[in-house]
C-alpha cells in the first residue's frame, strides 16, 4: 500500500503545538476504531510526514517467528511495500530488537544503516532516518520509519521524536486489537469445526443395539474429537464383528484417522471371516496413507451367538478380559502383533494371530486405555497429596464384578459413572465393548 497524496494531510505548522495534539486526537481515534490498521496508520503516517516535512515514511510489522521484518505500507517517491530483511538487520530492526526509538541524522555515520541496503535496490537516497518501535506489552509488533526532513532545518529532533513515539504506541495497540479480534474469530470457527467434527464421530459409531443383543459398546471422549472407536457389525448369517480402536496422538490428526480407520474396518470385513487377515489388509491400507509417526491399536473379533465361539485378533491393543459372572479373570488376550500403521508386513502373510475361544457364561471386555488408566473418585493417592492412583487392570476387574448384575448396556454406563470425575475432563478417551450371551 502506497500513498503519494493524501487528501487528510494538509499543511500544517510544524511549530504549533496544538496541531500536533489534534493529530495525534484524529489519529488515535481513527486506530480505535479501525478494522484496517495497516490502513490507518499509513494515513497517519502520511500525516505526520507533511506536519515534519519529512519525503517519506513506512510501516514495517515482525513476522510471526520474530525473525523478518516486511514493509506493509509506505508513503513517499518509492514504493517500498512488501520488502523484507531479517529483524536485527538495519536501523530499523535495531529500533525493533532495542525497543527504543532510532535518531539517524546522519546515515553516512550509522553502522547499520547499510546492512540493508534498500537504497542500493530503489535509487532512493536516504540521509536521515527517524524510527519508533511498536510495542505492546513486552511484544514487538513493528516499527514506524519516517526518512530526510527538509524545510529550514533538516534534521530530526526530539519534538519529532516524541510524536513518532506517540503514533508508533497508538498505532501498535490497532494492530493488537485486530490481531486479537482475528484470533478470536478464527478460534471461534475451530470450535464450531471441531463441534462439527464430533457430531460427525457420533454418527459413526454404532446406534445403541437392543437389549438383548450380545454385543454393546460405549464411547467417551476426552476432548470434543475422540480418537477411540468401535464398532458392531451383524452379518446376514448372524455372526457379529465387533472391534474397538485407540489412535495414537489427541486432537484434529488423531480424529480424522480414527474415522479413516473405521471406515476401512467396516468395508473389508463384509468380504472376511478371519480376524487375523482382516487385521492384514487394514494394516496394508494404513501404511500406504498413514501419517508419519501415527498408528492404531485394533482389537477385532467374529462372535457366532449359535455355536458361542468368538475368534479375535489384537494388534497392539490393551488385552481384552474374558471374565466369569462373578468377575473372576478366566482369560487374558494380550496383542501378539505390533499396532497397525507401522510395518507394511508386520504379521507375515497369514496377518495377525487369531485366538478362538468358546465364551459360554462368560463375559468378554474389551476396552481402551482410558478405563486402566483412568484415576476414578474412590482410588488412594499414590502417595501422600499425590494424585489418586490408576485403575489398572484388578480395578477394572473389580468393577466388572460390582456392576455384573446389570444388564450390559446398563452396566456400560454405571461403568462410565464409576470412572469418570464429575465436571472434570477426562485423562483420556474411554471405550468399552461388552460381549456375553443370555443364559436361559
Amino acid at each position: 500500500m502506497t500513498i503519494s497524496d493524501h487528501p487528510s494531510a494538509g499543511v500544517i505548522d510544524a511549530a504549533t503545538p496544538l496541531a500536533h495534539l489534534d493529530l495525534i486526537a484524529q489519529v488515535t481515534a481513527e486506530f480505535a476504531h479501525t478494522r484496517d490498521p495497516k490502513g490507518s496508520i499509513l494515513s497517519g503516517l502520511v500525516r505526520v510526514s507533511r506536519i515534519l516535512e519529512a519525503e517519506a515514511s513506512s510501516l514495517f510489522l515482525l513476522s510471526s517467528d520474530g525473525a523478518f521484518l516486511a514493509c506493509e505500507a509506505c508513503y513517499g517517491p518509492v514504493d517500498i511495500t512488501g520488502l523484507t530483511f531479517p529483524a536485527d538487520k538495519g536501523v530499523v530492526g535495531r529500533a525493533v530488537q532495542t525497543r527504543k526509538a532510532q535518531l539517524v541524522r546522519d546515515t553516512a555515520d550509522d553502522p547499520d544503516f547499510g546492512t540493508v541496503d534498500v537504497d542500493g535496490q530503489t535509487g532512493f537516497v536516504t540521509r536521515s532516518i527517524l524510527v519508533a518501535p511498536m510495542v505492546v506489552g513486552d511484544q514487538v509488533l513493528g516499527a514506524l520509519e519516517i526518512i530526510n526532513k527538509s524545510g529550514p532545518d533538516p534534521l530530526f529532533g526530539p519534538a519529532d521524536q516524541a510524536l513518532l513515539e506517540v503514533m508508533s504506541a497508538a498505532a501498535a495497540l490497532a494492530v493488537h486489537n485486530v490481531e486479537l479480534t482475528e484470533r478470536l474469530v478464527e478460534q471461534e470457527r475451530l470450535t464450531t469445526e471441531l463441534h462439527l467434527a464430533a457430531e460427525i464421530q457420533r454418527k459413526l459409531l454404532p446406534e445403541a443395539a437392543p437389549g438383548d443383543f450380545p454385543v454393546h459398546g460405549v464411547n467417551v471422549p476426552a476432548r470434543g474429537v475422540s480418537g477411540d472407536f468401535f464398532d458392531i457389525i451383524e452379518r446376514p448369517d448372524g455372526r457379529i464383528w465387533f472391534c474397538l480402536g485407540d489412535v495414537s496422538g489427541k486432537g484434529m490428526n488423531a480424529a480424522l484417522l480414527m474415522a479413516k480407520t473405521s471406515a476401512i474396518v467396516r468395508c473389508l470385513c463384509k468380504g472376511e471371516d478371519d480376524p487375523g487377515r482382516l487385521l492384514g489388509q487394514i494394516n496394508h491400507e494404513l501404511c500406504e496413507t498413514a501419517g508419519h509417526g501415527m498408528f492404531v491399536t485394533l482389537v477385532v473379533g467374529l462372535f457366532d451367538p449359535v455355536s458361542g465361539e468368538v475368534a479375535l485378533a489384537n494388534a497392539g491393543h490393551e488385552p481384552p478380559l474374558l471374565v466369569n459372572r462373578g468377575g473372576r479373570l478366566l482369560r487374558e488376550l494380550p496383542a501378539e502383533a505390533p499396532p497397525l500403521g507401522i510395518l507394511e508386513d508386520a504379521a507375515g502373510p497369514e496377518g495377525w494371530p487369531v485366538s478362538r475361544f468358546l465364551l459360554g457364561r462368560g463375559s468378554l471386555y474389551v476396552f481402551s486405555d482410558g478405563l486402566t488408566e483412568a484415576r476414578p473418585p474412590g482410588r488412594p493417592a499414590g502417595k501422600p497429596g499425590g494424585a489418586r492412583e490408576m485403575l489398572g487392570q484388578q480395578g477394572a476387574l473389580a468393577l466388572f464384578a460390582e456392576l455384573a448384575h446389570l444388564d450390559r448396556r446398563t452396566r456400560l454406563m454405571a461403568l462410565v459413572e464409576q470412572v469418570m470425575v464429575r465436571d472434570t475432563p477426562a485423562h483420556d478417551d474411554l471405550t468399552v465393548l461388552v460381549i456375553e450371551q443370555d443364559q436361559p
